[in-house]
């Protein structure tokens, strides 16, 4: 019988989920691991995100809701944006989605057709190039090439080879942390509404930036697409529920597309998530932890000679230069796991071109974790 594979399951593996299950499976053998791999909080749920999702598994049913979410936590996303950027966001221009990748899948499928050129950044997260790909678009990687972030000048020379549909940038960033500042946010969409170019904007590393206050997109234009998520500042990965907020336009193509791809997204994270917006204490000691993890990163990466690639200015992410210590970040993570049992992200994740010479910390963990991956990485270097 003939096994049917299609082109689109041809692209690049997440190499940091790669490097987490390799990490996973030496814990499983006893072997006293840190991981900082991936960009998971160490913390569960806000307690009162936990004890409402037990109340709706007692009280019964958990089912079906309606493909963008229930109204209830639609609304709660409403007020966040109107107590948080002071930004008047109406209910019915939100979708929930199982996730912030749901979101983008849903993204991309509403806005652009197979052979639309979007541009992202490069480095950046590499399941944007990887959907996309997938989905048949043509993916233009903007090579930040010592920039820490994507410029209103980098659309202008990619638009100009030869027209683009949409850009897609987040700040902050994954892989770097980086922000963008509120003057170059403003230029850069205003230049992408000038030049005819869609934007999604992902926001779901807000709440942690360090030096400055968050700035919603969505603040300059009525059409802009943003991406946000539980997963991040809310500590709900596994909880799989994220939201979009759209031009008017999009909402009712996304449903569509939303009622047979997902039918909806779960209940019972909906129901949990409503509760997230409440937790703000419990999630500011949360973040103060990593700005104090961030802290002794900033100081204990460059003497080790990992030298910092971008400012640290938000999310949980250092993003280094390792091209004094290797050429192949790759076989450099997979090393450093195996003798120093420190687990990290080769940068080939993040940019096929330069890659190579580059790793990504995540610092989501504990403090002791922090301390002990820099020791143990400072007597392997030895």
């Amino acid at each position: 019988m003939a096994v049917a594979i299609s082109k689109r399951g041809d692209v690049e593996p997440f190499h940091a989920m790669d490097i987490l299950a390799e990490a996973n499976r030496l814990k499983a053998l006893g072997q006293p691991i840190v991981s900082m791999a991936v960009g998971q909080p160490s913390d569960p749920a806000p307690q009162r995100v936990r004890e409402a999702a037990a109340k709706a598994l007692a009280d019964g049913r958990i089912g079906y809701t309606d493909a963008l979410g229930l109204a209830a936590l639609r609304e709660a996303i409403s007020a966040h944006y109107a107590e948080h950027y002071g930004v008047d966001v109406a209910s019915s221009r939100i979708a929930v989605t199982t996730g912030s990748s749901a979101a983008f899948n849903l993204a991309f499928l509403a806005m652009f057709d197979p052979g639309d050129r979007v541009a992202i950044a490069a480095p950046g997260y590499p399941a944007y190039r990887n959907i996309m790909t997938a989905l048949g678009l043509e993916v233009v990687e903007i090579e930040l090439s010592g920039a820490a972030y994507l410029h209103a000048q980098h659309l202008r020379e990619a638009n100009a080879e030869r027209p683009l549909k949409g850009v897609l940038f987040a700040s902050p960033a994954n892989p770097t942390g980086a922000v963008i500042p509120t003057h170059d946010l403003k230029e850069l969409v205003e230049t992408a509404q000038e030049l005819g170019i869609a934007v999604i904007s992902d926001e779901i590393y807000h709440r942690l930036a360090y030096s400055a206050p968050d700035m919603t997109a969505l603040s300059l234009g009525p059409d802009v697409t943003a991406i946000n998520s539980f997963s991040k500042f809310y500590c709900m990965t596994g909880w799989r529920i994220g939201w979009m907020v759209l031009p008017e336009k999009l909402v009712r193509p996304i449903e569509r597309i939303a009622q047979s791809l997902y039918i909806s997204p779960p209940e019972i994270s909906q129901i949990a998530a409503i509760e997230a917006f409440g937790a703000t204490a419990e999630l500011e000691a949360v973040k103060a932890r990593y700005a104090w993890n961030r802290d002794l990163l900033m100081r204990r990466l460059p003497e080790l000679g990992f030298a910092l690639a971008a400012p640290m200015d938000g999310a949980f992410y250092a993003f280094c230069d390792v091209s004094k210590l290797t050429n192949d970040s790759m076989a450099f993570a997979r090393r450093m796991l195996a003798e120093a049992q420190v687990a990290a992200t080769p940068g080939r994740d993040f940019d096929p071109l330069a890659g190579h010479r580059y790793m990504r910390f995540s610092y989501a963990g504990s403090h002791d974790d922090m301390v002990l991956a820099m020791d143990r990485i400072e007597r392997w270097l030895r």
